[in-house]
């Protein structure tokens, strides 16, 4: 296991979901308090600015740290856990699922409760729970079971599940990928770049509450990113499984994902025509695509002053918002080389002439 494997498996083994993001803030903050000062905004995202030969442009590095999950809504008189979900959650992903229930005390098991087979007319043993029907069983069978275990309304659950390579060993299983793939992009990108050249001042934002898709953490962080140009760290959505059709724009060891548009950003051309120009050049296979239903961190970050030129990268993954998702260490690596070379290029003059001065 090299030091990228650990760093994925640390980061995607950590429980952090929305607005609960300590165990993810400490490895951040650790790897990048190595390089300079570490700043914290008031929502608790992380920030550390990392100067090169210019002080600007400032180029702002971000990616989230917060994962789906819930929240503790209601304990029943039987110790069942009510839900309240944090994140985009499809219920059918989720019956049956192991959860780990985060309390002061620490973590305690649990299950997402399922109907058997058994006594379900066959006609609707393909109709899942709703999301507001989906409770989590610790196995307890009363409201004073679950307070002695330490379970208190408002406690973070969150999916239970390994880093695991698999049978090709350069090809991972974990959850939370979405975006604890982009935390790992960003440290390296930020230590490589420590003792690499670059003609501005990168400045790494590891932002919370992204998923419920309200960009709270990128919006904070960006008092002290103050960015000229921002590259968002993400995930991309491989839709080679046979539920898109097997032939989607992303597939797994396709190569890094370009994001063109989503529902909160439209590629800046001028951005565009660089990165794809920049990936030609150097023999990185591109996967240009459009996300339909969502947006990222660079919804906010694009709207900061009078307009930032934002571009999305995105590592292939399979499986998002689910369990367990999958990616490729190949996408991954052609990914971080290539916003490397972004990041070079991205002195005074050529950010200049991301703008639209003069038409």
């Amino acid at each position: 296991m090299d030091s990228t494997e650990k760093l994925l498996k640390e980061l995607t083994e950590a429980r952090a979901t929305v607005g609960h993001e300590d165990e993810v803030r400490r490895i951040m903050a650790a790897r990048l308090g190595r390089l300079g000062e570490v700043r914290f905004d008031g929502l608790g995202s992380v920030l550390c600015e990392l100067r090169g030969s210019a002080d600007r442009p400032r180029v702002m590095l971000a990616a989230h740290m917060d994962e789906i999950g819930f929240l503790v809504k209601h304990v029943t008189k039987g110790g069942f856990l009510r839900l309240y979900p944090l994140g985009g959650w499809m219920p059918p992903v989720l019956s049956g699922q192991r959860m780990a229930v985060q309390t002061a005390g620490g973590d305690v098991p649990a299950v997402i409760g399922s109907r058997p087979p058994h006594g379900v007319p066959r006609e609707e043993r393909h109709i899942g729970p709703k999301l507001a029907e989906l409770y989590a069983d610790i196995g307890a069978t009363s409201r004073e079971e679950v307070a002695a275990a330490g379970v208190r309304v408002g406690d973070p659950v969150v999916p239970d599940a390994p880093f695991v390579p698999m049978r090709d060993p350069q090809t991972y299983l974990a959850k939370a990928f979405d975006d604890r793939a982009g935390c790992a992009l960003l440290i390296e990108l930020m230590e490589a770049f420590a003792s690499r050249p670059h003609p501005n001042t990168l400045v790494a934002a590891a932002t919370v509450q992204e998923e419920p898709l309200t960009e709270r953490g990128a919006a904070t962080s960006l008092e002290f990113a103050k960015p000229d140009v921002a590259i968002i760290l993400e995930g991309a959505l491989a839709e080679d499984t046979p539920d898109h059709g097997e032939d989607g724009p992303v597939r797994l060891g396709g190569g890094p994902g370009l994001s063109v548009g989503d529902d909160g950003v439209v590629l800046n051309p001028r951005l565009r025509d660089l990165v794809t120009g920049l990936a030609e050049k150097a023999g990185i296979p591109l996967q240009p695509h459009v996300l339909a239903g969502g947006h990222t961190d660079g919804m906010v970050i694009q709207q900061h002053r009078g307009g930032v030129p934002t571009v999305t990268f995105g590592v292939p993954m399979r499986y998002v918002h689910c369990h367990s998702g999958i990616i490729k260490r190949s996408d991954y690596d052609q990914t971080l080389r290539l916003i490397g070379l972004l990041i070079e290029e991205l002195s005074a003059a050529t950010v200049s002439r991301l703008g639209f001065a003069g038409g």
